[in-house]
């Protein structure tokens, strides 16, 4: 699915309400009933149900037009991975993120082991398109185990008290774990996080930012971008 093949056409609600909804839950800890609650509180109709569709189908396709127009990221890569179990059966999620707490890359897997290791950085390299001036991990062996596989010269610093912008960064999506009584499946795991993590990068202002006024300003570009991204086929 891209931005460009979905369409608002035969849609009985406007575009904006429906990019409003989408925006909505994936920005804030919200379940698809207090949103229709909070909608019909200003006199909308609609249900839940017609709610979480939406989430569906255009949740992906904003998020992808928005990491098209990211701005570059920095060069300083934290890797962490978080255990996510998931119909009783425990899942690994590799993440990456950047010294301003920017979420570079996210994988759901089966093994916490050198294999899956190497697939996040193989993916990181080639969505990046550059080599990291460093990486930070804790002291998990597979990291490690993975850069000298790739062959990757760049300096590692590998310590549990370091890498605390990686592990900080799961703590937004266990809220919304929680308010989501779990992940239903692998894959509505994947979906879910590549598009609030697009969100979150786009709302949350970096850890450079620390000034009200510089986080309203940064706040404001995001709400510009977050409109031109949801404005699709119409």
């Amino acid at each position: 699915m891209s931005a460009g093949s979905v369409s608002y056409k035969r849609h009985r609600f406007p575009s904006e309400l429906i990019a409003h909804a989408v925006w909505l839950y994936f920005r804030f800890p919200l379940s698809f009933r207090l949103i229709e609650e909070m909608l019909l509180e200003r006199g909308i109709v609609v249900s839940y149900e017609t709610i979480r569709r939406w989430s569906l189908k255009f949740g992906v396709a904003f998020a992808r037009s928005l990491r098209r127009k990211a701005a570059r990221p920095g060069d300083i890569w934290h890797l962490d991975e978080v255990r996510v179990v998931i119909h009783g059966r425990p899942h690994w999620l590799w993440r990456a993120v950047d010294q301003d707490g920017y979420v570079l890359d996210e994988i759901l897997q089966t093994r916490r082991n050198t294999k899956a290791a190497r697939r996040l950085l193989t993916r990181l390299l080639k969505k990046q398109g550059i080599r990291p001036a460093r990486l930070v991990t804790d002291k998990l062996g597979s990291y490690g185990a993975a850069r000298r596989k790739l062959r990757l010269t760049v300096r590692h610093l590998s310590h549990k008290g370091l890498n605390s912008r990686a592990e900080n960064s799961h703590l937004p999506l266990r809220k919304r774990e929680r308010v989501m009584q779990k992940f239903r499946s692998p894959g509505g795991c994947q979906r879910f996080v590549f598009v609030f993590s697009a969100v979150r990068n786009l709302f949350v202002p970096p850890h450079s930012i620390d000034n009200a006024l510089s986080r309203h300003i940064h706040r404001i570009r995001a709400f510009v971008q977050w409109n031109n991204a949801t404005a699709l086929t119409a």
